[in-house]
């Protein structure tokens, strides 16, 4: 009876997991779409783009840490208290009234972000079942669902009260987490995190060559998935001549299709494959975002929609690829996997940016598109989960 209940897929707790990631993400989304009007009003350089994508990812250095604590007490709350947080700091950028605020809220979202995403997937693993692509997909359909809504709302609420007037979107998010917080009280804890004793480096030196080849992959993929999460609406509104609403509604189709792909790559993983997944997203990926800048703009929206639903698809097949492995700490385990998620991220972001100000941006996503094709041979070399799992146990 145990096991059968432990392999069921328990769909109103994901459900209520990724209702949270939904809010949470909403919020943290606003940065990129807001980027053109606040590059205007503090004369903000590319550079110091990437260098507000690092400041905003470089609390993910901890998530180690946060995955020990994860593993040892209950830190269910922090489903309902990230999610406020984030919703607070991100409705006041447009408010920032110089680049070092802007710094300072965009540090502390990021702590927050950490402090959410750590525990979350975990929670996913232990009330999916059997079917953890399928969980990953709900959990990440959550995100990228926020990021396919955030950046209209954000939009939209600047387009009625002026950029200054940000953080009269805050309430809705506010409200939002205090009903996470009724909802999640029917998740026990002994379903998301449970007590482990081995020791931290001992599963670091016995997934080592997992993770280098892992951080390989994420490495040359980061590039590309920044520079269009974080830079789309500015290339759209600068380069191609976009206005401020077409340009946030084409991201908005750009992230909706990335909520298709989240979806249809994690629950098929379970069943093609994770690695024949991950293969077919990568090939795709770059391809797609050569003819989105070569092609004339009459084909821009077509192919950000396709792009969107490739270059998205990835989150919860490596999220599911981590969660296969029968790990003694399954949330440290999970947080040294967001930390070299997020910290490429930040740093690939930064060089993105810092490259853009010398080459120019269409130049540069062009050159992302050529280092996205250097990840495949990396899927080629993953280990079976199978044989990981069976190492570790020895």
């Amino acid at each position: 009876m145990k096991t059968l209940e432990k392999n069921t897929f328990k769909r109103d707790k994901v459900i209520t997991i990724s209702f949270a990631h939904f809010i949470h993400d909403i919020y943290s989304s606003f940065l990129a779409p807001l980027l053109p009007l606040l590059i205007d009003k503090l004369s903000i350089s590319y550079g110091m783009v990437g260098i507000l994508s690092f400041i905003q990812r470089f609390p993910s250095l901890f998530n180690p840490l946060i995955g020990i604590m994860a593993d040892k007490i209950h830190l269910r709350i922090l489903l309902v208290v990230s999610p406020a947080i984030t919703t607070v700091v991100m409705s006041l950028l447009g408010v920032a009234p110089s680049y070092s605020v802007l710094v300072v809220l965009l540090f502390v979202m990021g702590v927050s972000s950490s402090l959410f995403h750590v525990p979350t997937p975990v929670m996913i693993k232990k009330v999916s079942g059997n079917k953890i692509g399928k969980g990953m997909s709900f959990y990440m359909i959550g995100g990228e669902l926020a990021r396919t809504l955030g950046p209209l709302f954000i939009v939209g609420g600047v387009s009625l009260w002026g950029l200054e007037g940000s953080w009269k979107v805050m309430p809705m998010g506010l409200v939002a987490s205090i009903i996470i917080y009724f909802k999640i009280r029917k998740i026990q804890s002994t379903d998301e995190i449970q007590r482990k004793k081995s020791g931290v480096w001992v599963i670091l030196a016995q997934f080592k060559t997992f993770f280098v080849i892992l951080s390989g992959y994420i490495f040359f993929r980061a590039f590309m998935r920044q520079a269009l999460s974080v830079l789309l609406p500015t290339y759209l509104i600068n380069v191609r001549g976009f206005s401020f609403e077409t340009g946030g509604i084409a991201f908005t189709l750009f992230q909706f299709a990335g909520v298709l792909g989240a979806y249809f790559a994690g629950k098929y993983s379970d069943t093609i494959g994770r690695k024949a997944i991950l293969l077919t997203i990568s090939i795709c990926s770059p391809l797609l975002l050569f003819l989105f800048i070569y092609l004339d703009t009459t084909f821009s929206l077509p192919i950000i929609f396709v792009l969107g639903f490739f270059v998205i698809a990835q989150g919860p097949v490596l999220l599911a690829l981590v969660n296969d492995i029968d790990s003694e700490r399954p949330a440290f385990f999970n947080g040294v996997f967001m930390t070299i998620s997020f910290l490429i991220g930040a740093i690939a972001m930064l060089i993105v940016g810092f490259v853009s100000d010398l080459i120019g941006l269409e130049k540069t996503l062009l050159l992302t598109a050529v280092l996205a094709l250097l990840a495949i041979p990396f899927i080629f070399w993953i280990p079976a989960t199978k044989a990981l799992n069976i190492k570790h146990k020895i």
